[in-house]
């Protein structure tokens, strides 16, 4: 029996490897999971529309959209919702992107750019990171040309964790044509401390063709419910939202986000405990002697030649392994957890680097 053959670039998308589960859900740091349980009153909300999961969803999202306008001083005609910030990018791409068009981001950078890019049949152009783990922004500029019509930014850069400095931005935006989109992916933006970092929002505000990506699967500990956003001019806002299935984001979904917005203290405090985490495993795998870029996420970075063999040795606790040699990205990512679960983690790594 003959099989129906799938479009040619289905053979060139990699795989999407997720975080490697653990044998305790305290000592899972694979996956940038948020360690603590959702904010107050949400769970309270989303369980309401279980009552009434037999009716579809408001296909317009209108209750996040709106309460997004309120959080951000936005117009609702701004958003774009979907499930998770990567499918938003997906939706984004299928929109305005196909076969002869161009996406330009760095490498390494979130695992997921390659698949949204080839599923178009647009081509990936991967412009390699500063040896600081940092973008190259002046190389990504040389490398979009008249077929380019997206540039991905990722601030922080996932999986590495430096941000891109706001100035720098502005001047890569500016050099840019504006038939050129700039998405700024801010999945960890809450995490940031770095007075000089990008503000994607301040940006976009002057630029049409900047957009602005962001999650409630991070900071506000939703990644189960999947939701992120879009904010953009209202005319990539639409082209988006008509390349998102229907009904994507459900009730319960968008009622628990809703929920996460109106908790800004209790996400505060657990902001500052994961920031103060950070500093704990920065501060601890430096002073072991190990190699780690500056971090503004809610994870660090350990550059390795061999990660698979790293994240071997640092079981029981699960960490992200990257393979491949460091000059083409290969390392370890490693997610704040509790603090139970970080000091877990250095006594795991001070044994790697003793022997013992």
């Amino acid at each position: 029996m003959t099989v129906p053959l799938p479009r040619s670039v289905v053979d060139a998308i990699p795989g999407y490897k997720a975080g490697r589960a653990a044998e305790l859900d305290e000592l899972k740091l694979s996956s940038n999971e948020n360690p603590f349980p959702p904010l107050p009153g949400v769970v309270e909300r989303a369980a309401a529309e279980l009552a009434r999961v037999n009716r579809y969803p408001d296909a317009g999202v209108t209750l996040l959209h709106d309460a997004l306008a309120a959080h951000l001083d936005r117009p609702t005609e701004a958003f774009a919702a979907g499930t998770g910030s990567v499918a938003v990018l997906f939706s984004l791409l299928d929109a305005y992107c196909g076969p002869g068009d161009e996406v330009v981001t760095a490498w390494r950078s979130f695992e997921a750019y390659p698949i949204a890019v080839t599923v178009t049949g647009a081509t990936h152009v991967r412009v390699p990171l500063r040896a600081d783990a940092t973008h190259d922004l002046d190389a990504m500029a040389a490398a979009v040309t008249e077929r380019t019509k997206v540039v991905v930014v990722c601030t922080p850069n996932n999986p590495t964790g430096p941000v891109v400095g706001h100035g720098e931005l502005e001047r890569f935006v500016e050099s840019l044509p504006p038939s050129v989109l700039v998405v700024v992916d801010e999945a960890y933006v809450e995490f940031v401390r770095d007075p000089a970092a990008a503000r994607g929002l301040e940006l976009q505000t002057r630029f049409d063709n900047v957009v602005v990506l962001r999650t409630f699967s991070k900071a506000y500990g939703l990644a189960g419910l999947r939701v992120g956003y879009l904010v953009g001019h209202a005319d990539v806002a639409a082209a988006t939202r008509k390349a998102t299935p229907p009904f994507s984001v459900t009730d319960v979904a968008q009622a628990a986000a809703v929920a996460s917005l109106e908790a800004r203290d209790e996400l505060a405090e657990r902001v500052e405990s994961v920031v103060a985490g950070r500093a704990t495993l920065l501060d601890g795998l430096r002073g072991q002697g190990w190699t780690v870029p500056d971090s503004e996420a809610n994870f660090v970075w350990l550059p390795t030649d061999d990660g698979p063999a790293l994240a071997e040795a640092l079981w029981p606790v699960s960490v992200r392994p990257f393979p491949g040699p460091v000059a083409d990205g290969g390392g370890v990512r490693i997610s704040v957890g509790t603090d139970a679960a970080n000091e877990r983690l250095l006594d795991a790594a001070a044994r790697h680097l003793t022997g013992r």
